[in-house]
């Protein structure tokens, strides 16, 4: 599954979300670390709609 994600940069680490995710975002100290919690935020969330949906 592919999806866009969204990185911005600030003072403070990283902030990254999915816009046709509703909901979908998180944040990390570092690059890395925020594209490691941005994928698991993404199947955490196809997985809670799989739920909803099954």
């Amino acid at each position: 599954m592919k999806t866009s994600i969204v990185i911005e940069k600030d003072e403070y680490g990283y902030y990254a979300f999915c816009p046709e995710m509703k909901g979908c975002h998180t944040q990390g100290d570092l690059l890395d670390e925020v594209l490691a919690n941005m994928k698991e935020a993404v199947e955490l969330y196809v997985e809670t709609l799989s739920k909803w949906i099954l």
